[in-house]
């Protein structure tokens, strides 16, 4: 597992806050707030403090305070205006930046409590559509700028995941109210991002339709097993970064061909790989979902 980044430059920051860096640079020498340190070969760099302090700083910016207010608070009296302000009718981006503290120092008692308190007082839904959305949007980014390691993105995921599971498991004993349709969620071979499937699953679960959850990697051969068990089938699948866009359309058509020949069954299908596939394909026994919400409004 990668170290625990310590070390930010000025770009980190930017991805990080939503700050630009020239933005940044004008806060550090006009105002003082932030004090970068420097590598022995004399480049700059800032600390996770220095971060915690931009995320505090950034929250009350974007909540009306001056930036020549805030400068003239200390660092105590600014954590302390955020807790209160956090309170209030504005906490999105407190939430949203104590999730990437958390993720970002592998704190789980961070991430736990930060939930905790949103459970109080909004359904699970809510929080899922509200908040984890949101913050994994910007894990994608931050990923893809390399501001953080694959190690963090996994580690906030997979604790997401335990709460989709946790809420999945309400449901999993009960007798499905609506036994036609049988869901197959499976992802494609090399598929591994199962968050949004596992989610998927909750929901169906939640309005009583009975799933079979087979998770990452199936290979389209081994699906053909379900076949012999249920007659009406709807496969669900995430196609997030598998199969790649140069045979999407191959995968497509090797699905229809294999699984879906007697008219009943049919393929669900999200995931930003799916914009490279034929928009033929995407009719009658296939069809393509731009977002869960639009899912599961079909349900």
């Amino acid at each position: 597992m990668n170290n625990i980044k310590s070390r930010f430059s000025i770009k980190d920051l930017e991805n990080l806050s939503g700050i630009k860096a020239h933005t940044i640079r004008i806060w550090e020498k006009r105002y003082n707030l932030f004090k970068p340190n420097r590598t022995d070969t004399n480049i700059r760099y800032y600390s996770l403090e220095s971060l915690q302090k931009l995320l505090n700083i950034t929250f009350l910016y974007t909540n009306g305070y001056k930036i020549s207010k805030i400068a003239e608070l200390s660092p105590e009296e600014i954590s302390n205006t955020v807790k209160t302000l956090s309170t209030t009718e504005h906490s999105d981006n407190y939430t949203l930046n104590m999730l990437k503290l958390s993720m970002l120092n592998f704190d789980k008692a961070l991430f736990q409590n930060v939930y905790k308190s949103l459970a109080l007082n909004t359904a699970f839904d809510e929080i899922f559509y509200d908040v984890f959305i949101p913050l994994l949007n910007e894990i994608g980014f931050l990923w893809q700028t390399k501001t953080i390691t694959p190690a963090q993105e996994h580690f906030i995921s997979e604790l997401i995941v335990q709460k989709i599971l946790l809420q999945t498991e309400k449901y999993q004993y009960e007798k499905p109210k609506k036994d036609d349709t049988v869901y197959v969620l499976f992802l494609p071979e090399n598929e591994i991002h199962a968050l949004g499937l596992h989610f998927i699953n909750y929901q169906l679960n939640k309005l009583g339709h009975q799933t079979i959850y087979l998770g990452p990697s199936v290979p389209i051969d081994s699906l053909k097993d379900v076949l012999k068990h249920y007659n009406k089938i709807t496969f669900v699948s995430y196609f997030t970064v598998k199969p790649e866009s140069n045979i999407i359309n191959d995968y497509l058509n090797t699905f229809k061909n294999t699984l879906l020949q007697n008219g009943k069954h049919k393929l669900w299908v999200l995931g930003k790989m799916v914009e490279f596939a034929n928009k033929d394909l995407l009719k009658e026994q296939i069809r393509y979902f731009t977002t869960i919400k639009n899912l599961v409004k079909e349900l």
